[in-house]
């Protein structure tokens, strides 16, 4: 199924959402997919071909598989739009709750179906290329930062309690009287 052409100023967004594209870290990132799972995808970062080696989920559950076995006991071979698009579901499902990838570094299943955001599916297998080691697999760009938890003794917690926050202070004064929130203007001769 095939979208019609945007115009106007979607269109423009549209552009600008396939601008951000990098086909280096595409190639990048299918050489890192090809070694993991031992898979030969096509490792062409060009846009159309880096979209056309993924469009069917397969090559993503397979991934998913090699990180962590049996995480999609079924993958979907049945060229069906729907049994493909199951597949890029079973991934997005795996790099939600296995592999905790945040929404704002995840996409839809539109966006790699119907070619919407080349960009937001790159992004998310950068995220899951750094998080390999989670799996004991190679990482694929910058470490993860992880936080330091903290040990606050009850007194520490409590040593704020006396303190007035700036927040808290004093208006001085000041009110609102005067203001005249959705009166009409009135304009005199």
């Amino acid at each position: 199924m095939s979208r019609a052409t945007k115009s106007g100023f979607a269109a423009e967004a549209q552009k600008k959402i396939k601008d951000k594209y990098n086909p280096a870290l595409a190639t990048e990132i299918l050489e890192w997919v090809n070694n993991v799972s031992g898979q030969s995808v096509s490792t062409d970062g060009d846009m159309d071909a880096f979209m056309a080696s993924l469009k069917d989920g397969i090559a993503l559950c397979k991934l998913a598989n090699a990180l962590k076995p049996g995480t999609i006991p079924k993958i979907n071979t049945m060229q069906t739009p729907f049994k493909l698009m199951e597949n890029i579901n079973f991934f997005l499902l795996f790099v939600d709750k296995e592999v905790g990838i945040p929404k704002t570094e995840s996409f839809m299943t539109s966006d790699l179906w119907d070619g919407q955001d080349p960009n937001s599916v790159l992004v998310c297998l950068s995220a899951l290329a750094r998080r390999a080691d989670k799996f004991g697999k190679p990482t694929l760009g910058p470490k993860e930062a992880v936080g330091e938890k903290k040990n606050w003794t009850e007194e520490q917690l409590r040593a704020g309690d006396g303190i007035i926050g700036l927040q808290a202070g004093s208006n001085k004064g000041a009110s609102q009287a005067g203001m005249n929130m959705g009166n009409t203007r009135h304009i005199v001769d």
